[in-house]
């Protein structure tokens, strides 16, 4: 009981002006909870930490565009809401504080900050990790996880990413619709990450076979790519493995909160014609 009201009061104490971050008490309270739930458990490994916590936020509405929601970039932490994006930070930055010993919300912060923006410092809406790809690198340069491209099969397809989706479509955002310094910077990154090749598993070799066991581990991320125009991804989540087969844990738009999808993720995919295939994410123990 002591500790449980020493961490409470460390979460009330945090100082926004520590970072630009908005944040609500609840959602302070909900990431100290959920830390001393995983103090009671035993994990071998970061994937099973992750999904120990995004298991814990089954059930918390989808609600889309959670970050744009101020007229000048903030960290915004909400764990009341989420998307296919800020649920699978959010897990990730749980799992990572938690497994760092630094179980404060400050610490959390940090992370999700680290995650979300480029070289886990330009907290600007141009600092965003805005297209998944970027995502992956820049995460990947910072040694928190690695993307999987072998063996082949089933990593049999390669994605050739060409992005301009935000710059072609900048009515749609808040921060770029009149803003021409922002559309610039968006339009540079988007030709930084435009040319490059990845490799993916087709659709077709979505599985319940022994390769793709041994090739994708539960907790893995996830990213569904799209061949919609001017964009690489459209959905990401994490893989859980079944006695059926593969199956994502995501936040869903179909059924409008987190989900361990109950569809086999083959089936999904091939309901999608947008949807040709899949890379692999995985974090660094």
């Amino acid at each position: 009981m002591k500790k449980l009201t020493l961490l409470l009061m460390l979460a009330l104490s945090f100082s926004q002006s520590a970072l630009s971050l908005q944040y609500s008490k609840a959602d302070s309270l909900k990431v100290v909870r959920l830390f001393l739930q995983a103090d009671s458990q035993k994990f071998n490994n970061i994937q099973e930490r992750t999904l120990f916590f995004a298991r814990k936020l089954i059930g918390i509405p989808y609600v889309a565009s959670t970050l744009e929601v101020n007229r000048k970039e903030q960290l915004v932490v909400n764990l009341r809401q989420l998307d296919c994006t800020t649920f699978v930070e959010n897990s990730l930055a749980l799992a990572l504080t938690h497994q760092s010993g630094k179980k404060t919300f400050r610490e959390f912060c940090k992370k999700l900050q680290t995650l979300r923006y480029r070289g886990g410092k330009d907290v600007s809406y141009i600092g965003r990790l805005h297209y998944f790809t970027e995502w992956i690198e820049d995460n990947t340069r910072l040694g928190i996880c690695k993307e999987i491209q072998s063996p082949n099969p089933p990593f049999t397809m390669i994605q050739h990413v060409r992005v301009d989706y935000m710059s072609r479509h900048s009515d749609k955002y808040p921060m770029l619709f009149n803003n021409s310094f922002n559309r610039a910077g968006i339009s540079k990154m988007e030709k930084a990450i435009s040319g490059k090749s990845y490799r993916y598993i087709p659709k077709s070799q979505v599985k319940n076979t022994r390769l793709l066991r041994s090739t994708i581990k539960n907790g893995d991320k996830i990213a569904i790519i799209t061949n919609k125009s001017g964009l690489d991804t459209q959905h990401i989540g994490f893989a859980v493995w079944h006695k059926d087969g593969l199956h994502l844990l995501n936040a869903s738009s179909i059924h409008h909160k987190v989900v361990e999808e109950p569809m086999l993720l083959s089936a999904y995919l091939a309901k999608r014609k947008t949807m040709p295939g899949i890379r692999i994410i995985r974090l660094k123990n």
